[in-house]
């Protein structure tokens, strides 16, 4: 039983570490798009998508440390995403990070909606994806808000 149960626990914490990578890829689209807007547009997509993606990565990295630490799992590092090509332009790349960021949320959901985080995880790990998930809700209509208002 003690097998089955760290080996769940291991898939659980691969899952949670895919959807970190996910959010990675979506900073990395983010801060390219940055670099190529003006200063207000820059601000706007600082404030409305990059800062909550970035705060919930921290938290997905967060979750996935703490969890490995509590059940004696190897914790796993991340890296920085590769940016994508310049020639993407700036709808490319907030398209992408909302792609990723999507990727990201069903990731979660799926693993929510599993029960394997109740069966095998801890309050802790909950209250973490829900976090995560909260914090990545809105980016896809904010992304498609701040890309209507380009080029106006």
């Amino acid at each position: 039983m003690a097998y089955d149960s760290t080996q769940a626990r291991v898939e659980l914490l691969d899952e949670v570490g895919d959807a970190t990578d996910d959010l990675a890829e979506a900073l990395a689209a983010l801060g390219e798009a940055f670099e190529a807007l003006d200063d207000y547009n820059a601000e706007r997509l600082e404030d409305e998508l990059f800062r909550p993606v970035q705060m919930a990565y921290g938290r997905a990295r967060r979750t996935h440390s703490e969890f490995a630490g509590r059940h004696g799992l190897p914790n796993r590092s991340f890296a920085p995403a590769p940016p994508g090509h310049p020639s993407q332009g700036v709808k490319g790349f907030i398209d992408g990070a909302v792609s990723a960021v999507g990727r990201a949320d069903a990731r979660l959901s799926q693993l929510q909606d599993s029960m394997r985080p109740v069966e095998v995880g801890d309050a802790e790990l909950r209250a973490g994806l829900s976090e995560v998930r909260r914090q990545i809700a809105g980016v896809p209509r904010r992304a498609s808000e701040l890309v209507r208002g380009l080029g106006r």
